[in-house]
């Protein structure tokens, strides 16, 4: 009975810490955003103590912050944090791409081609928060495609980071759209060019993490008004 228990309260507290994941990963709740644990409770029909264990967790992967007498906020990564995770996800994606090869593209074609079709429906929508979910997507459906679980959870972990990185640091001029860098990626790995995909997907993270606006002087205080002023 015991072990019911233990599994259900698991498995709850997974699902308040997916959830939250997600809403964060799609920028619907925004950097600095407070999570208020009464609110939190209503909204996910949970009980308040699962819901104090999920924020812990998500606390521990760096996504939501919590201060004393304060409560839980969505994170604010610092500059240097931001460069510190395109650091890991140029050596966690290298070791995806590495461990993909043509049979794994063809076994999983339909899935990949639907996905870069909607990339291309959503840079036309020009829904910022559309097109960062489905170019995000991207890397996780190669991660979850290698076979590599633990790979696959780690790039989870640091794609959640990334989209606290790029509503915070991505200048608004820059074009979101990396579908052609996606497909040339793709294109390389069904061919069995492995070392051309790294060197590709290398590249494209260059680029992300170039066209953030990284000051290097800047504090470990955000100003979440200026930030988002003009969204």
């Amino acid at each position: 009975m015991s072990n019911q228990i233990t599994t259900a309260k698991q498995l709850e507290v997974q699902r308040i810490v997916d959830v939250l994941s997600k809403a964060i990963a799609q920028q619907r709740l925004r950097p600095g955003t407070r999570l208020v644990e009464s609110q939190l409770v209503e909204a996910l029909s949970a009980n308040r103590n699962h819901v104090q264990v999920a924020l812990q967790r998500l606390s521990m992967q760096r996504i939501v912050t919590i201060e004393p007498n304060r409560g839980a906020m969505v994170s604010q990564p610092t500059a240097k944090e931001a460069r510190e995770v395109f650091i890991a996800r140029r050596a966690i994606e290298r070791a995806i791409v590495e461990g993909i090869n043509p049979d794994c593209i063809r076994q999983h074609r339909q899935r990949i081609q639907t996905h870069l079709d909607g990339e291309r429906e959503a840079a036309k929508s020009e829904d910022r928060r559309v097109i960062v979910r489905e170019l995000s997507e991207f890397h996780l459906i190669l991660g979850e495609i290698s076979g590599n679980s633990v790979l696959s959870e780690i790039l989870a972990n640091l794609m959640v980071r990334s989209s606290l990185i790029v509503a915070l640091y991505q200048r608004a001029d820059v074009s979101s759209c990396q579908c052609d860098e996606h497909q040339a990626i793709i294109e390389a790995l069904e061919r069995g060019d492995n070392a051309l995909a790294v060197q590709l997907m290398q590249e494209h993270l260059n680029e992300l993490e170039r066209v953030l606006d990284l000051d290097d002087e800047a504090s470990g205080e955000i100003n979440l008004r200026q930030v988002l002023s003009d969204l």
